[in-house]
């Protein structure tokens, strides 16, 4: 028979990367209650509880919510090995275009520094591990009955390789903009700000489908709800997704919606 080891509050957290005050949480909120207490009132891990905090750190770096965890891990359906396979096989999926994606990079960097010579630009090289249809089949569930997401598709499925790089540097050059903003200390709601969303607004209609100012004050919401969302914009400024969403509320009211 296996031996049941228990573990302190703080050895799981530095096993784990993760601080107390993080397990406390998650000991109150009823997503990791530990299987025991000491005679003094210490919480007490074992490996299961171990293992599920595993599961709920592989779903947030998943882009889970904590809520979405509880309910999977507290699902009597719930198969651990199922869902490592499964989280194996994404996790795999996810290192395989972070790969692709830093060879993009150097490929570019080479190109920069003027080590390619007079050699052309690898535009297929450039490009690789941007995948711009990962979302495609959520994106499908969510609004595949909407005329946006029809007139979307429709856009995308004719742009060349040089379309997706305007529009990556014109999404880039205007989170810059806002960035810029945010650290100058500049209000979400100032004429400059609001600009800015609105050149997003623009944006958004120009490549992808018709974004009156109420649709885009509701894309402010799934910014801040789905994090993956918010990781991405916040790449370019610690804060910027909730000084962006912000913006495109006051310049949504500005237009009255």
């Amino acid at each position: 028979m296996r031996l049941r080891r228990r573990y302190r509050v703080k050895e799981v957290a530095q096993l784990a990367g993760v601080s107390v005050r993080t397990l406390h949480h998650y000991d109150e909120i009823g997503l990791l209650v530990p299987s025991a207490r000491s005679d003094a009132g210490y919480r007490l891990y074992d490996d299961d509880d171990l293992l599920r905090l595993q599961q709920i750190l592989i779903g947030r770096t998943l882009g889970l919510s904590l809520e979405q965890i509880r309910r999977s891990l507290d699902d009597p359906s719930f198969d651990r090995r199922r869902v490592l396979l499964e989280q194996r096989a994404e996790l795999t999926r996810r290192a395989e275009r972070t790969a692709a994606m830093i060879r993009a990079i150097d490929e570019a960097l080479a190109f920069i520094d003027g080590r390619k010579g007079d050699e052309a630009m690898d535009m297929k090289a450039l490009f690789d591990g941007f995948d711009p249809s990962q979302y495609e089949e959520e994106a499908k569930r969510r609004w595949g009955h909407t005329e946006a997401y029809e007139e979307s598709m429709r856009r995308t499925q004719r742009f060349s390789e040089e379309d997706w790089k305007r529009l990556r540097d014109e999404q880039s050059a205007l989170y810059a903009e806002a960035a810029a903003l945010l650290r100058a200390g500049t209000p979400p709601d100032s004429t400059e700000a609001m600009d800015v969303a609105e050149r997003f607004r623009l944006s958004i209609d120009r490549w992808f489908y018709p974004c009156s100012h109420e649709m885009h004050r509701n894309l402010a919401a799934l910014y801040e709800s789905d994090p993956r969302f918010a990781e991405n914009m916040d790449k370019h400024g610690r804060g910027l997704t909730a000084f962006l969403t912000q913006a495109i509320r006051a310049n949504a009211a500005r237009h009255g919606a």
